[in-house]
């Protein structure tokens, strides 16, 4: 399809190199050829686009033989358009100014024309030929037929139209027909495969016997041998047994020296170890006793210095307590002395009241107290006595 695009009112169209382009304006053929490219008006031109490659066109048909059996026929057929404007000017070509589309279907209408003409030719062919012919022979005659026919068809370059090949791809009969038809050749190839299997049976059986009779053969020798062979077993056994024993007694020999070197190897490094034990003994015990020598001076020293220590404390400590206490003694000394002084002019009420006094700090909390008449009547006489006056 060619390509065509607008501007301002012109179209401008761009063939392909395959496609053939004629354009007409006002009857007058103004380009002509394959891949043009042009600016013309859509209302006056008139175009139309040929393909001029090989295309190619598959048909697939149905004929009848002479022993009216039905068959189909697959072909495919290569033709082109050698002259573009014989073509043009039968069929319609023309395409539309705006989309470049064909305005009608002419490569329907070829294609209806070729198929048409290579059925007829085929049917003819197979009209006159059998079945069994046919499927042997018919796709060489159905496609020589086919192409001589179309190359001698009249209309055909009439219309510009030049045919390339012809291929007829296959030739069948209907399904039923065509398994019958591979019916016997199926029974023969049977047939053969059931003799080759025969014959291979028997060519078995003859090897079976073959075979059984070398077993046979093989297990009387094989019994034979297997006699020898105990006999020979014996001897080996008995010499074994002799070379055993051999054997062990020089292993026992061997085993006996070894031991007694172990013995002694064992006694030398027991007094070894022990000696080197008691010496490790000695030592240790000689470290352990001036260890423990000295850590007894280094404690007596140590504990001399602590008891010279404590006695000079507690020497400070007793003298500092005799000091305190005789200070405490003198200041009470003072204190009761001062006291004595200061009371020592002071009248027996005045003492009493100040004893009282005392004793009530010094008593313990009283809730209350109950005081008898026989009390209080003395304590007022005592108090209501005359005072002597001094």
């Amino acid at each position: 399809m060619a390509d065509i695009t607008r501007r301002l009112g012109w179209r401008h169209l761009r063939g392909a190199p395959t496609a053939h382009i004629r354009h007409h304006r006002g009857g007058k053929l103004l380009h002509d050829g394959p891949g043009l490219s042009f600016w013309f008006r859509a209302l006056t031109a008139a175009l139309s686009e040929v393909p001029v490659d090989d295309r190619e066109l598959a048909m697939t048909f149905h004929a009848r033989t002479s022993d009216f059996q039905d068959v189909t026929v697959q072909a495919t057929v290569t033709y082109r358009i050698s002259d573009p404007s014989l073509a043009a000017g039968r069929l319609d070509f023309s395409v539309d100014p705006d989309t470049g589309a064909w305005r009608g279907t002419p490569l329907e209408q070829l294609g209806t024309l070729l198929t048409e003409t290579a059925q007829q030719h085929a049917l003819d062919v197979l009209a006159r030929t059998s079945l069994s012919a046919a499927l042997v022979d018919g796709v060489t005659a159905v496609r020589e037929r086919v192409a001589a026919g179309l190359a001698a068809e009249p209309r055909l370059p009439a219309t510009g139209i030049e045919v390339v090949a012809v291929r007829v791809v296959a030739l069948r009969p209907e399904p039923e027909v065509e398994r019958a038809l591979r019916t016997p050749a199926r029974e023969q190839i049977q047939q053969e495969a059931d003799r080759a299997t025969y014959e291979r049976r028997a060519v078995a059986v003859e090897r079976e016997r073959t075979i059984a009779e070398n077993e046979l053969a093989s297990q009387i020798e094989l019994a034979r041998r297997e006699e020898q062979l105990v006999e020979q077993r014996g001897t080996n056994a008995r010499r074994e047994a002799e070379e055993h024993a051999a054997a062990d007694a020089v292993r026992a020999g061997a085993e006996a020296a070894r031991s007694v070197k172990l013995a002694e190897a064992e006694a030398a490094r027991s007094v070894k170890l022990g000696e080197a034990e008691a010496a490790r003994s000695v030592k240790l015990a000689e470290a352990e006793a001036e260890r423990s020598l000295k850590l007894g001076e280094a404690e007596a020293a140590r504990s001399l210095k602590l008891a010279e220590a404590e006695a000079a404390r507690s020497v400070q400590l007793a003298r500092a307590e005799a000091e305190g206490l005789r200070e405490v003694g003198e200041a009470r000394a003072q204190a009761q002395a001062a006291w004595l002084r200061v009371h020592a002019d002071v009248d027996v009420a005045t003492l009493h009241a100040l004893t009282g006094t005392r004793l009530a700090e010094n008593l313990p909390q009283i809730d209350s107290v109950t005081i008898s008449p026989d009390v209080l009547t003395g304590l007022l006489a005592r108090l209501g006595a005359p005072r002597d006056p001094a």
